[in-house]
């Protein structure tokens, strides 16, 4: 179960459950949400005709399968007659007719079947894109909340839910209604009313009892899919976070939470497999009573001579024919509940707005001189959680400012209003004397550069995770900027070189080298405007030396936004801005703070003890 899993997650990646923000883990019976089928609508119209042919076949199978037992009828009649002379001709002629008929029922239910394959198959692939595009589109917050595990589940059961619904609500359910009431009609039209009275309170007692079974028992079926979800999520989280189950020896601790979520499952699945059995039992002795009383009364007609040996094989024929369908109509209904059950997960993460939206009208980022301005800006996380206080300042053109101050003061926050990962609650951020609330969000990051703190990598080659900076960008480019990353005499000294395969998230390389790894992507997409998030944070000193380096460079021709915890790496800005609490606590160059003796004096003179002491024990 624990592979499935895996194979899950990376299944998420590539197409487009969770227990997510906002969504119910109430396992109670509700009424689904049948709204959410109109928008399945006009992924059916775009094959309109396709569906149009699919549907002449579908009525073709039909006429072909209520005629079936009118042949079969007459054969038996033929072979039953005194006649000699017919025994061989007529019956050999209705045999004939038998097998064509047979085969054209299957025929064009294949047809039909292969026909709208084609729109359900395209149908799958735009929600799922849409999905998938959603799920990119929603704002950082969300994406913090998440549990991938049960999300992947959730969206998974949630296309499959659909497919089911296409295939067999539109193609099996409806023409199953259609054919019994054929089968009614003929009955009642040919023989006596109480077979077609039979047939009639069967079908609905069949229908009423289906539907008041399954409502009973979609309880279970929420409760097996929340258990399967859970379990999903905490085996994906456990995975993904391997290294950190080892340092702590907790591999029995995740094993037993994973057993426990497994054991709710377990239980939830016997409790839907007792209510499956009830309703199947249930449903039999309607269909096995029904039957056996049709087929009595026919018995009891061609005894007394009102019906031939050919209408009692056509009576049961018919039963049959009808109460297959019907079976299967009951299987259909309950798989259709539980998958608008899914359907309903997957649109709850489609019914996510997003926290940070493009305005009406929003233009498109012109970025000349690459000015960036804070002013007077205010934001917090929630009601209760104020980080940024009244902050401004500005970052001059082609200047290097960079940001300091101890941890929780606001550092990163600033760079990710820049980045529009949240809009400031007020005061304003402008690039160029554009407000990047009044521009799209994709002109906005199309501008700026970023070297994360944690960089994580795609599990391919060192080349082509470069290349992501600009997909389009010609091989020369991408070598090139990982020579200005001074990345190339790492990738020589591979056996694979640039072909060199990273591992997921990038776990085969050390930090020093996805942060130059990053810093080539960054460089590649060749924006006016870079920022740096803390880069150098968690690096040796040889790797620092070479990624400031790289980063000097860089700050000389775009403006440069850097985020540092260790002072000395930003000794050659042309501005430092120390934040404190979420304010501006003062600013200038290294060498004005350090005279000014204030907090930045102190950070300097803390980090500089820090050192020496670590110097010493080395």
């Amino acid at each position: 179960m624990v592979a499935r899993h895996v194979v899950i997650l990376r299944a998420l990646f590539f197409k487009a459950g969770l227990f997510m923000r906002g969504m119910s883990q109430d396992v109670t019976p509700k009424p689904i949400d049948w709204s959410v089928l109109k928008t399945l609508f006009p992924y059916l119209l775009e094959f309109r005709t396709r569906i149009a042919l699919a549907v002449v076949c579908l009525v073709l199978a039909k006429l072909a399968s209520v005629g079936l037992p009118f042949i079969l009828k007459h054969i038996v009649d033929g072979l039953d007659a005194n006649d000699a002379s017919q025994l061989i001709t007529l019956p050999l002629g209705l045999l004939l007719a038998y097998g064509v008929v047979r085969f054209s029922n299957v025929l064009f239910g294949e047809l039909r079947d292969t026909l709208f394959g084609r729109v359900t198959e395209r149908a799958m692939r735009r929600i799922g894109l849409k999905v998938f595009r959603h799920l990119h589109a929603l704002d950082l917050d969300f994406h913090l909340n998440r549990r991938t595990g049960g999300l992947s589940r959730d969206i998974e059961r949630g296309t499959n839910g659909i497919s089911f619904l296409l295939r067999f609500m539109v193609f099996n359910i409806l023409p199953t209604l259609l054919e019994i009431g054929m089968v009614i009609g003929l009955l009642l039209w040919n023989y006596d009313a109480w077979f077609a009275l039979i047939v009639a309170v069967a079908v609905v007692a069949y229908v009423g009892f289906s539907i008041f079974a399954t409502e009973w028992r979609l309880a279970f079926i929420r409760e097996a899919n929340q258990a399967e979800s859970s379990s999903s999520t905490r085996a994906i989280d456990s995975l993904l976070n391997y290294e950190t189950v080892k340092y702590f020896t907790n591999e029995e601790f995740e094993a037993r939470h994973y057993d426990e979520n497994l054991e709710r499952w377990e239980l939830a699945r016997g409790k839907n497999r007792l209510s499956l059995f009830a309703l199947n039992a249930g449903q039999s002795l309607i269909i096995a009573a029904a039957v056996t009383a049709a087929m009595i009364m026919a018995a009891v007609q061609v005894t007394d001579k009102v019906m031939t040996l050919g209408d009692f094989v056509l009576i049961n024929a018919f039963m049959m024919q009808v109460f297959m369908p019907l079976n299967f109509l009951g299987f259909v209904y309950r798989e259709m509940k539980g998958a608008m059950t899914n359907i309903e997960n997957m649109f709850a993460v489609m019914d996510v707005e997003p926290g940070v939206v493009d305005r009406e009208g929003a233009t498109e980022l012109a970025v000349g001189d690459g000015e960036i301005r804070f002013h007077d800006v205010h934001f917090g996380y929630g009601d209760t959680r104020n980080i940024i206080r009244g902050v401004s300042f500005t970052v001059p053109s082609r200047q290097k400012v960079a940001i300091v101050g101890s941890s929780g003061a606001g550092k990163s926050t600033l760079f990710k209003l820049l980045f529009r990962f949240y809009d400031v609650s007020s005061g304003d951020i402008t690039i160029d004397g554009q407000s990047i609330r009044q521009v799209s969000q994709t002109s906005l990051r199309q501008q700026i550069g970023v070297v994360p703190q944690d960089t994580v990598l795609f599990n391919t080659s060192i080349f082509e995770n470069v290349r992501y900076g600009r997909i389009d960008a010609s091989d020369e480019e991408v070598r090139e900027a990982i020579r200005l990353a001074y990345l190339s005499d790492f990738i020589a000294s591979l056996p694979k070189g640039e072909n060199t395969m990273v591992g997921e998230r990038g776990l085969k390389l050390s930090g020093g080298e996805k942060q130059r790894v990053s810093i080539a992507r960054a460089l590649l997409k060749h924006p006016p405007i870079m920022v740096f998030d803390e880069a150098t944070s968690s690096l040796d000193s040889h790797s620092e030396k070479i990624i400031l380096k790289a980063i000097s460079d860089i700050s000389h021709q775009q403006s440069t936004l850097v985020i540092a915890h260790r002072l000395s790496t930003i000794m050659d800005a042309d501005r430092i801005i120390v934040l404190d609490n979420g304010q501006v606590a003062e600013q200038g160059s290294h060498a004005e703070l350090l005279a000014r003796g204030g907090l930045y004096a102190h950070l300097w003179e803390v980090q500089q003890h820090e050192s020496e002491s670590t110097d010493r024990l080395n």
